[in-house]
C-alpha cells in the first residue's frame, strides 16, 4: 500500500498534457492525423508563400525590367491544371484520412483487444471528476487509476451542467450532458501520469478541475486499488451531498480529505445500491427538479460552504 502512494507521488511528478505527447493508440492516431493533415496542406500553402513575393518582386513596376511583358496573355491550361488539380488532390486525400480517423477514433469503439475492459463511470460535478469503479467497490476524485495495457470503458455524465471530459494525452474529448451518458474507450500504452481536465468553461472553478490519470503494472493498480479501498471513506448520501456541492477540488479536498488520503486526490468506498443510475435517472422522473434537488444551485450547497 504505501508502496502504491509512493507511486503515485513519484509519477505525478511529470504528467503528460497534450496528444502530442501520446500515451496510448488513440492519442498516436491524433498526432499522426495532425502532422498527415499539415503536410498535405503545406504542399499548397508552401509554393504560395514563396511565389507570391517572388511574382511582385519580378514584375513590379520599374524601367528596364528583366520580366516578359505579355498584355493579351489570358490563359494557360498547364498552370489552371496545377492550381486546381493539386488542392482537388490535397482535398480528396484529407477527406479520406478524415473519414478513416473518424472511425479509427469512435469513442464508443471498443477495439483494443480481447481481455474485459475496465469499467468506470464518470460524473462531472462543480468542479471535480467523480470516478466510479463499480465493479471494485471504489470510487475516487482527483485521481484516475487505470492498469496499463487494458481498455477502459468510461460511461459518463454529468449531475450538473454540461462538461467536455478530455485526457489529450490518451483520447479526444466527449461531451456529459445530465440525465444522458456517453462513452468513450481508451488504453494506454506504458505506466505515465497524464492530466485530464473539463474543457467546457462552467464558473469559477473552472480552472481547476483537472485531475491525475494514472496508468500503472496491473500489480500497481491493484496496489492502488487496496489503497483506495483501505483509505477511502463511505460514498453515501450524505457525503455524496457534500461533494456534489459548488465546491472546487481544494474545498472539497478540505471538507472531505483524511490525512490517510493524498493531498490531490480523495479515495471512497462503495455502499449498497447503484449511485451512478440514481444520479443519471435524477433527470428522468418527468418533471422539473426543484432547486434544492439539483446539483450546482446555491439551494444545493452554497459555494465553498459560504
Amino acid at each position: 500500500m504505501a508502496a502504491a502512494i509512493a507511486l503515485v507521488s513519484t509519477q505525478t511528478a511529470v504528467a503528460s498534457d497534450s496528444f502530442m505527447d501520446p500515451q496510448g493508440p488513440i492519442a498516436a492516431v491524433q498526432k499522426t492525423h495532425l502532422l498527415r493533415a499539415t503536410v498535405l496542406i503545406l504542399i499548397a500553402v508552401i509554393p504560395v508563400l514563396v511565389l507570391v513575393p517572388l511574382i511582385a518582386f519580378r514584375y513590379r513596376r520599374r524601367k528596364e525590367g528583366g520580366a516578359a511583358y505579355r498584355p493579351k496573355w489570358d490563359f494557360s491550361a498547364r498552370l489552371e491544371f496545377v492550381m486546381w488539380g493539386v488542392p482537388v488532390v490535397i482535398v480528396a486525400l484529407l477527406s479520406f484520412y478524415l473519414w478513416k480517423a473518424t472511425h479509427r477514433l469512435d469513442p464508443y469503439a471498443s477495439t483494443f483487444g480481447e481481455a474485459p475492459a475496465l469499467n468506470v463511470q464518470v460524473v462531472g460535478l462543480d468542479w471535480k471528476w467523480l470516478f466510479i469503479y463499480p465493479d471494485l467497490g471504489i470510487a475516487s476524485v482527483g485521481e484516475l487509476g487505470i492498469p496499463v495495457k487494458q481498455q477502459v470503458a468510461m460511461t459518463l455524465t454529468t449531475d450538473t451542467v454540461m462538461q467536455s471530459f478530455m485526457i489529450p494525452a490518451l483520447a479526444g474529448q466527449i461531451y456529459a450532458m445530465p440525465g444522458m451518458t456517453t462513452q468513450l474507450h481508451l488504453v494506454a500504452d506504458k505506466p505515465e501520469t497524464m492530466q485530464g481536465e473539463n474543457t467546457q468553461y462552467n464558473g469559477r472553478g473552472f480552472t481547476k478541475q483537472k485531475f491525475q490519470t494514472l496508468a500503472m503494472q496491473p500489480q500497481d493498480f491493484s496496489a492502488w486499488t487496496e489503497a483506495v479501498r483501505t483509505n477511502g471513506i463511505p460514498l453515501n448520501a450524505d457525503t455524496y451531498r457534500t461533494l456534489a456541492m459548488r465546491s472546487d477540488r481544494d474545498e472539497v479536498q478540505a471538507a472531505l480529505g483524511t490525512a490517510q488520503m493524498p493531498e490531490n486526490a480523495l479515495y471512497f468506498t462503495l455502499e449498497e445500491g447503484d449511485l451512478f443510475q440514481s444520479i443519471l435517472h435524477r433527470y428522468h422522473g418527468g418533471r422539473p427538479l426543484l432547486a434544492d434537488q439539483q446539483p450546482g444551485t446555491a439551494e444545493f450547497g452554497q459555494e465553498g460552504g459560504q
